[in-house]
């Protein structure tokens, strides 16, 4: 299926699937269709797939099967499946309140850059973000796509705290704190609206590959939207391949 593609020993029970050395929508879209294609018809052995920017690392039971065969399984795979299946994607709305309390740093990123607030917010609004890997904590999402014209550096000393639903930028990069945690990342934003709950049939709600589409929300819709939650009567706006589903929160 692809070329170039390496195969690295990670412990006693994971290698890893290396598909080139830098971020792009081309690598992470092999990345997708090759953990679409090993879901498919996964080897025996196999016990998780962690996709990220330019690799997939797999994990596997050694008393089931060992490193080499592994790779062959996997190789077999590859060499069979197709190109198939990028557009296969999500477009998930997270609405988000900018600015005040709810994004502290927005004014200083528009200062930064030489814009106005509306601007950056508009900026901000005006593209689909591909969702490359999860990591950092539970539903964290990297972002791709955000336009230079809005990038800052990070804060010189991070916060201890930022609440959950923090929309942030760092650099040229976008992205949502799922969870309280500490960040050094410019607030610009937060979103009502739960990426990870562990009580959850389905605790994360982005995934690899899905596109993420920020709108902008007044504080009383940010209200009204966090207290639909809270009851589990909010649907969060999915467009799955041209049809808009509703999936409720």
């Amino acid at each position: 299926m692809y070329d170039k593609v390496k195969y690295l020993p990670a412990g006693d029970s994971s290698l890893t699937m290396e598909f080139g050395n830098e971020i792009s929508v081309k690598i992470n879209g092999k990345i997708r269709n090759t953990v679409n294609a090993i879901e498919s018809s996964p080897p025996e052995g196999l016990t998780e797939l962690i996709p990220t920017y330019r690799s997939i690392q797999v994990l596997y039971d050694p008393s089931v099967i060992d490193y080499g065969d592994m790779v062959r399984s996997l190789e077999k795979i590859l060499h069979s499946a197709t190109d198939g299946g990028v557009d296969n994607y999500r477009i998930v709305e997270i609405p988000t309140c900018y600015g005040g309390e709810y994004g502290p740093d927005l004014e200083f990123v528009a200062k930064h850059n030489n814009l106005t607030v509306d601007d950056v917010i508009k900026i901000h609004t005006g593209s689909d973000y591909l969702l490359y890997m999860l990591g950092f904590t539970p539903g964290f999402g990297y972002l791709g796509g955000m336009s230079e014209k809005i990038a800052t550096p990070r804060l010189q000393v991070p916060r201890t705290i930022i609440p959950g639903g923090s929309v942030g930028i760092a650099a040229t990069q976008t992205g949502i704190y799922p969870i309280d945690s500490p960040g050094g990342w410019q607030l610009i934003g937060r979103t009502p609206i739960k990426l990870y709950d562990p009580l959850s049939e389905i605790p994360v709600l982005l995934n690899a590959g899905d596109y993420v589409r920020f709108t902008s929300i007044t504080e009383e819709e940010y209200l009204s939207i966090k207290e639909a939650v809270e009851k589990n009567e909010y649907k969060v706006n999915i467009i799955h391949n041209g049809e808009v589903r509703l999936n409720v929160l």
